[in-house]
């Protein structure tokens, strides 16, 4: 799911809300995750697939 930037939206608006989509990924990844944190690889892995 993508987030459209709004008419007259800059550049940086659009790098921001595309900042906050990946940390929103890492934050379900990490809810998901029965250790304590996320490993660098899992990291990698949902980074990756979102910025595909």
């Amino acid at each position: 799911m993508g987030v459209t930037p709004a008419a007259g939206a800059t550049v940086q608006d659009h790098v921001a809300l595309a900042e906050i989509e990946l940390c929103g990924e890492l934050i379900i990844a990490a809810s998901a995750v029965e250790e304590e944190r996320l490993s660098l690889d899992r990291i990698d892995e949902v980074l990756l697939v979102r910025g595909a």
